[in-house]
């Protein structure tokens, strides 16, 4: 009989793999409250090693961080109409503390443009004082109807960005650069994901804003993914709350701003756009483990060896692990391993060492060789860059290959059942971006002829991507 496979096929059940593999590699579970987490260490990890990428690329755009509450006066959110009528149905709301209920129902953050713009208020008195470049790193609450680990949950974790400028120009150029040098190269560069930049359709924008930009990324099964978005929000929030700054003499102008977030929703994407049959295939530039050195047999020379190597590899910068837990079956941590995605494994045993060789895995594209192991540690990081190269190739390919040119509603639809519909947003408009929905079918963004973010929704010559969506 044949022996089951660990993981549930992707041609099977796309879903089920999903969630087998977010099981077997450890990367969560679901929380005690309908639609909430628990982040596993290594699934942690992932989520931590994003997080030092985007920090970095956040800070050299001159962002600094800070914090804000967590709780926001209910009053807060019902001054920029849209933001609650846009929020309404996805609130937590508090109504008792201490024992006792409070005089104003305190809102668990959805997002932090109103009590941020409470401060930004203060902060802001002068152009001198702008522009003003704020992230934090956060969770927040939205009341999930559909949860799924890591795409959808009540509490998910999060960077958001927020900023005040003097001018619409200053504001629409810091959004346009969130979107492209910070998101578009860590998720190209990084996360190996080919993803579209857009812009969303006015049905499709943040509550509040008079533009988003999104990034969009096709997954293993052809549907879509919102990686992140940056918002243009004009002087919406400004006026609602009073931000200005103070022109030449007496005169006041409000400010003009944006705000910005990508979520743990990338570790979704993550796994969802590498993964296959076999577990988690995970980009070298974001693993925190890059290779792991495997002992096969509990012998003194192999131990002392795999060690060894260990300290070779972490000598020229790879990030390596030592597995010498060989009282577990080596064919076991293997698997695991594999589940986990880790880019290199290294396998020593008896026989190897009397070879002076190692067996070389490569997770990525598969396969396995027999290497010197003197060679070792100026091999590898040379693999690992042709392996990241990889994993960003088959993506492209993906999208290209299952992404097709459409003229009508109806094929639109028949595209978007294996992956994503072009066609012509002058052509399909908002009465048609309505049919399309009522068949669970989206536009997830428009983009130029020449696949650039355009300026506006009417310019011409403008493509709408069509899918159906997480």
């Amino acid at each position: 009989m044949a022996k089951a496979p660990v993981l549930t096929p992707q041609a099977d059940d796309f879903p089920r793999w999903y969630q087998d593999l977010i099981n077997k590699a450890e990367l969560a579970d679901n929380g005690p409250v309908r639609g909430t987490m628990v982040i596993r260490p290594y699934g942690y990890g992932l989520w931590e090693r994003m997080q030092q990428e985007m920090d970095a690329r956040i800070k050299k755009a001159g962002a600094q961080n800070a914090y804000f509450p967590m709780f926001i006066p209910q009053h807060y959110l019902t001054k920029e109409a849209e933001h609650v009528e846009g929020f309404a149905p996805e609130l937590a709301v508090v109504t008792h503390g201490g024992g006792k209920e409070l005089e104003e129902p305190v809102v668990v953050r959805p997002t932090s443009e109103t009590i941020i713009n409470e401060y930004f208020s203060k902060w802001v008195q002068s152009h001198r004082d702008l522009p003003l470049l704020i992230n934090q790193w956060a969770n927040v609450v939205r009341w999930e109807l559909r949860p799924r680990v890591f795409l959808r949950t009540t509490e998910f974790l999060w960077q958001e960005g927020h900023t005040a400028h003097a001018t619409y120009e200053d504001a629409h150029a810091y959004a346009s650069m969130i979107h492209t040098d910070v998101y578009g190269d860590f998720m190209t560069n990084v996360l190996g994901i080919d993803v579209v930049l857009g812009r969303k359709t006015a049905k499709e924008r943040f509550a509040g804003a008079i533009n988003t930009l999104t990034l969009e990324g096709m997954m293993g099964d052809g549907k879509a993914l919102q990686m992140g978005t940056s918002h243009e929000l004009g002087q919406n929030f400004a006026k609602a709350f009073n931000t200005t700054y103070q022109l030449q003499g007496a005169e006041r102008e409000y400010v003009w701003q944006t705000s910005w977030g990508v979520s743990t929703r990338m570790v979704g994407g993550l796994i969802m756009s590498h993964g296959d049959d076999n577990g988690l295939r995970v980009p070298p530039r974001l693993a925190a483990v890059q290779a792991v050195v495997l002992a096969i047999k509990g012998d003194d020379a192999v131990l002392a060896k795999v060690r060894e190597i260990g300290a070779q590899l972490e000598a020229v910068g790879v990030r390596v692990v030592v597995d010498d837990r060989t009282d577990t079956p080596f064919g076991r941590r293997a698997v695991d391993w594999e589940l986990k995605g880790v880019p290199v494994r290294i396998e020593v045993g008896p026989r190897d060492l009397e070879n002076g060789t190692a067996m070389l895995a490569r997770r990525i594209p598969g396969g396995k060789e027999s290497v010197s192991i003197d060679a070792l540690a100026a091999l590898l990081p040379g693999i690992l860059e042709e392996d990241q190269a990889l994993l960003l190739r088959q993506s492209r390919e993906r999208r290209e290959a299952r992404t097709v040119d459409v003229e009508t509603i109806d094929e639109a639809v028949e595209a978007a059942a294996t992956g994503w519909g072009r066609m012509s947003w002058a052509e399909l408009g908002p009465e048609g971006e309505a049919k399309l929905a009522e068949q669970g079918v989206s536009v997830r963004c428009i983009v130029a002829a020449d696949g650039s973010v355009p300026l506006t929704d009417e310019q011409d010559g403008n493509v709408a991507i069509v899918a159906r969506a997480y």
